[in-house]
């Protein structure tokens, strides 16, 4: 589809169940991968990225049985190091949470992997995480631009040992080596450089490692201790939870349009970061509601905030379309690595923004929305992200159409999200 178009939404409310968290999801695949054991996931999202993960795991030998008709997978783990697969060359399209993880296990395997994307997928960075695992005794040969993929690299040396790595741009660095250097054959002490941003998918990571039977010591985020030659096991039946981060595009809903949403599967022990939107749109006003199963939003007058997202920085994008409908300025800040997610998400941000007809500023890490009076008509280009997509939706809840190119982006996390979305509004 090249466009949606969205006629202004009169009203809000319901209740949806969201799918299941991306994050979880293919962190659980890939540890379920390596545990001993079979591992059934439940509620497991199914989406492009997820797909592409699976895809590589089967490359790579690993049995994965899907549900069809059921959000449900069970996977056959070998119960350590992946073994050298024939195909040595991985596409893994724009799926960052595949890419970053998968190439810091290969870097255990001796022989060379040649690893790419697609085309957004080839300006995102990952040399922070190819130097750490240089250090480590990989070797790496960049294909085309330096720091990005497509790339070379020769593993096998990589045994464990004393690495730093950048915190400050992407936690799926972290996240990489926090997976894979269990499987190493030494100890290994993980230093973390800059300030280490989006911390809950750090804690996403370290209690899927514990719930698959691996230790992880952590001394502030600062340090981690890794110990060599773990066995990771199967828990046998895991739960992925709804993902906080798509759940925020329809609690922001209700929040702008006085309506009232439940979202069933995500309540208020989730492990994500995400979950912690709530707390910021409180301040703007709305009204939220916490259960252990569900959580639910009823809206109300909106003001303007001044806010740090660095620890939220997805759900970030739908505090900034909801600015459009808060009474004064709204200013996020310490969102720099927004600029090095599947587009340069504050320039996409920026320009959708300005055509609705709002004040944008924009700064190296942060950005402030002025609202206008009246929301502008407005075609709106996504550059092919998810978030960008679904952010803008929120943009029909005032009396402009919005028109948002390449809707069928939304594939990567929630194929079914503009179905969802028209499921609770009334036009």
């Amino acid at each position: 589809m090249d466009q949606i178009i969205l006629h202004p939404v009169k009203k809000i409310g319901g209740e949806i169940l969201i799918p299941g968290s991306k994050s979880i999801s293919n962190r659980a695949l890939l540890l379920a991968a390596v545990s001993k054991g079979n591992t059934s996931l439940n509620n497991i999202l199914k989406s492009e990225d997820t797909d592409v993960m699976i895809r590589a795991l089967r490359q790579l030998g690993i049995s994965i049985t899907r549900k069809e008709d059921l959000p449900a997978c069970e996977v056959s783990g070998i119960g350590g190091k992946f073994k050298v697969p024939v195909d040595r060359k991985f596409n893994l399209g724009n799926a960052g949470t595949a890419i970053r993880p998968l190439t810091a296990m290969l870097a255990l395997l001796p022989g060379e992997f040649e690893i790419d994307g697609d085309q957004y997928m080839r300006e995102r960075p990952i040399k922070h995480l190819i130097e750490a695992l240089i250090t480590l005794g990989a070797k790496v040969r960049y294909l085309s631009k330096i720091g990005c993929p497509p790339f070379k690299i020769l593993g096998g040396n990589t045994n464990g040992g004393i690495v730093s790595v950048q915190g400050s741009v992407s936690s799926q660095y972290l996240t990489s080596l926090l997976m894979a250097l269990p499987l190493a054959t030494a100890d290994s002490v993980i230093k973390v450089q800059g300030d280490l941003v989006s911390k809950p998918y750090i804690d996403i990571t370290l209690n899927l490692i514990k719930k698959f039977g691996g230790e992880i010591e952590n001394d502030n985020y600062r340090t981690f201790f890794v110990k060599g030659n773990q066995n990771f096991v199967s828990p046998g039946n895991h739960l992925i939870e709804g993902d906080a981060s798509s759940a925020s595009y329809f609690f922001g809903a209700a929040a702008i349009k006085n309506g009232k949403v439940r979202v069933n599967g995500l309540g208020e022990n989730s492990v994500q970061g995400d979950y912690k939107f709530l707390d910021v749109i409180e301040s703007m006003g709305a009204k939220v509601y916490r259960s252990d199963t569900w959580t639910e939003v009823t809206g109300n007058s909106l003001r303007g905030v001044d806010v740090d997202l660095n620890h939220i920085p997805d759900a970030a994008m739908t505090i900034a379309t909801m600015a459009l409908f808060a009474k004064g300025s709204t200013k996020i800040r310490n969102v720099y690595n927004w600029r090095v997610k599947e587009t340069d998400r504050m320039h996409a941000m920026k320009e959708g923004l300005s055509k609705l007809g709002a004040k944008v500023t924009t700064t190296r890490d942060s950005i402030q929305i002025d609202p206008p009076e009246k929301l502008a008509n407005a075609e709106i280009e996504t550059y092919g992200d998810h978030r960008v997509a679904m952010s803008f939706s929120l943009a029909a809840l005032g009396s402009a159409t919005i028109k948002i190119k390449d809707p069928d982006c939304t594939r990567k996390t929630f194929p079914d999200y503009f179905k969802s979305f028209a499921a609770i509004s009334e036009f």
